[in-house]
């Protein structure tokens, strides 16, 4: 492979009232922060500090340094959690009530 070859990968961050994807050109051996910034995704949601935020790739976590993208990656940036998905099923069974397959309230 030819050294500074381009592939295309995507970007994606989500907020509970809006989601993007959005496509990025970045060197082979460029890293997952480099995908980041070439997608302009920052532009669009100044409230990301990548200091403080985990992302992934397809899901699984990674590092801002890693490296060895491939054509196609979706690079996702995670956003901190609000509530504790554990502590409010404990407070929904405190209460007494039940959840439905798929999250709903009984």
């Amino acid at each position: 492979m030819e050294n500074g070859e381009m592939i295309k990968v995507e970007v994606a961050y989500a907020r509970p009232d809006t989601q993007l994807i959005l496509t990025a050109n970045v060197a082979k051996d460029g890293t997952v922060e480099d995908a980041v910034k070439a997608s302009g995704i920052l532009d669009k949601f100044p409230e990301i500090d990548l200091a403080d935020s985990k992302v992934g790739i397809f899901g699984k976590l990674t590092k801002l340094t890693a490296s060895g993208l491939r054509e196609g990656d979706r690079i996702e940036i995670y956003r901190k959690l609000i509530a504790d998905p554990k502590e409010v099923r404990r407070q929904r069974a405190a209460e007494g009530k039940k959840m439905k397959k798929g999250g709903g309230d009984v």
